[in-house]
């Protein structure tokens, strides 16, 4: 059963790499982002299960489409609480950059954490280290804790971080300590995700998205990783959403277990625009397409690659047809 719906989902990534893909390099974020959103919806349509979005693109009164609490699915199968980012890096394909994804994470009802819109602060590691570090410590004890259990010295060691005004002092630290950083301009899941492949990365910290962090929470649980969580709720809004999402106590520290449980969890994905990890929409002649595609589940830590040749697909130029469209509205 995991399988065949992991399959269905994989369909839905696909539809919206596929529609967001063609507007990269066009410098319209908010326009990939809402062609990801609207394939991703439709195709859902057609997945056997009743679902639930938790972590979604907002709550009901700030988006019109996949917001939190939305039902997906065609009703019938199993009941799922679904996260999802039809386009993780609006920035990156608007830019034509690397690394972005059209992402979902699912796990029966109840198993996924209902993270509001805030920030996170995260740790991430791969197997070698899952288990062994505490998000409670100062960077520099977490840094010579990885060496020891790694046997690397920290000049050998890779860190991943979002590169932001935020990030300054850690950013700092880190090279006071010697080990090498990778700046990452945007992709808070794949930063994550990166420190269980065949990557120089060891360890992913600073803060992020907090669905961003569930996201990365299902992918990590799949390849046998870890991440720890804090979230930041900087005003009384922000504490209220997170009580009205069932977090007593919002500032706790957050383990992987808290963010996706411990039943079967699904993660898929599709490359939107190439990375390490997926290849990008390749358009081919003759209205065809190719994407490349992830599916992981956590009950048989199974990772599954999947190259997908799509026909009959129409790959116009987007920009050209809104403009067509604005003239004959006139």
């Amino acid at each position: 059963m995991e399988s065949q719906l992991a399959l269905e989902l994989v369909r839905v990534t696909e539809e919206a790499a596929l529609r967001s893909a063609l507007w990269s390099g066009r410098g319209d974020k908010n326009s990939a982002d809402e062609a990801a959103t609207t394939g991703m919806r439709e195709q859902f349509d057609s997945v056997a299960m009743d679902g639930v979005v938790v972590i979604g693109e907002g709550e009901m009164d700030e988006a019109p489409m996949l917001y939190i609490g939305e039902r997906v699915g065609n009703g019938q199968g199993p009941q799922m609480d679904v996260a999802v980012d039809p386009l993780e890096g609006t920035e990156t394909v608007a830019n034509g950059l690397n690394n972005a994804l059209s992402v979902i994470a699912a796990a029966p009802r109840g198993q996924l954490l209902h993270a509001p819109d805030i920030y996170m602060h995260k740790l991430a590691a791969g197997p070698e280290l899952a288990g062994k570090l505490s998000l409670d410590d100062p960077i520099e004890l977490t840094l010579r804790k990885a060496s020891a259990i790694l046997g690397r010295p920290l000049s050998e060691m890779t860190v991943s971080i979002l590169d932001r005004k935020r990030h300054e002092d850690m950013i700092k630290a880190l090279r006071n300590a010697g080990v090498r950083i990778k700046l990452l301009t945007h992709g808070d899941v794949m930063g994550a995700i990166e420190t269980c492949l065949d990557s120089e990365v060891d360890l992913y910290v600073g803060s992020g998205g907090a669905p961003e962090g569930v996201l990365a929470a299902a992918a990590l649980k799949c390849l046998g990783g870890e991440i720890q969580g804090r979230l930041i709720p900087e005003t009384a809004e922000d504490y209220e959403r997170c009580t009205r999402m069932g977090l007593e106590h919002p500032e706790q520290l957050l383990q992987l277990e808290d963010m996706v449980g411990s039943e079967g969890v699904m993660f898929v994905a599709t490359g939107v625009t190439s990375g390490e990890f997926l290849r990008g929409v390749k358009y081919l002649t003759g209205q065809r397409a190719e994407t490349h595609s992830v599916m992981m589940y956590s009950g048989t830590r199974t990772v599954r690659y999947l190259r997908s040749v799509h026909h009959r697909f129409r790959h116009s130029d987007p920009v050209a047809e809104v403009r067509t469209q604005a003239v004959s509205s006139l």
